[in-house]
């Protein structure tokens, strides 16, 4: 190659070359950016329901433990008749 076709190359083309690699990269760099935005939204509102069901649950638990404390032996006693009933 003629030494100013290499001059070329170095000076113009490599330039060019790196600076549409660093656009593509920074491009990159914020769709990965809006990527984990998502994700992070995503896992937040999936973190609020699993709390707020946890919420729900603990509250039926503590129903049933009054149910129980209250009527223990009632309870018991109907547990059993449950047990041995035929199921239809």
């Amino acid at each position: 190659m003629d030494s100013w076709v290499q001059f070329f190359l170095i000076v113009v083309g490599l330039p060019v070359v790196l600076g549409i690699g660093s656009d593509m990269y920074r491009r990159h760099l914020k769709f990965k950016e809006r990527q984990l935005t998502a994700i992070s939204h995503e896992t937040a509102e999936k973190a609020a329901q699993y709390a707020a069901q946890t919420e729900r649950l603990e509250e039926r638990v503590r129903v049933l433990e009054r149910i129980v404390t209250d009527k223990g032996i009632d309870v018991a006693d109907e547990i059993e008749k449950l047990r041995d009933a035929p199921l239809n």
